[in-house]
């Protein structure tokens, strides 16, 4: 499974080094953020659908393999966006003096929010179950919509100085 994962995130991130100047970053980010949502809101659904045999979460066989697809298809969105465009947009978005200062503390928050989601996941579904967990980054991935359409600008076919 991680090699399927790991080869769908090599095509993702081909395809977004591809495209990423030809449609530019924000529509990469608004697709991926959508595809996020939706898969994570659909693992969501088929998790909620798991049954506890012998202390372990089983899903049917149709939701076990919808939710494998629906896990790759996660990973592709990610990969195709956010993934790899939030390094470019840091190289881009700040002003050649101020660059190396915005871009470690741009990689720092990128780096404590994956620790964010890493810490929380275990409590999440301790507390809460895989049903609502996957709901809360749902809720996440959806508002990453909204940043993207109101905070992010295309730094696209701009030169440095533009931006």
């Amino acid at each position: 499974m991680n090699l399927l994962s790991g080869a769908v995130n090599v095509v993702s991130t081909v395809v977004a080094m591809i495209f990423i100047d030809r449609i530019g970053r924000k529509p990469l980010l608004f697709w991926g953020s959508c595809g996020m949502t939706a898969t994570l809101g659909a693992l969501a659904i088929c998790f909620s659908q798991a049954v506890l045999v012998d202390g372990r979460l089983v899903l049917p066989d149709s939701i076990a393999v919808a939710a494998l697809v629906l896990a790759n298809l996660y990973v592709f969105a990610f990969g195709v966006s956010w993934g790899p465009c939030v390094w470019v947009l840091l190289g881009e978005m700040f002003p050649n003096r101020y660059r190396a200062a915005g871009l470690s503390v741009g990689a720092s928050i990128q780096w404590v929010a994956n620790f964010a989601v890493t810490m929380t996941f275990p409590i999440f579904l301790a507390g809460l179950g895989l049903p609502l967990s996957y709901a809360i980054y749902t809720f996440f991935a959806a508002f990453s919509i909204w940043f993207v359409v109101r905070a992010v600008r295309e730094t696209n076919g701009r030169t440095l100085e533009q931006m």
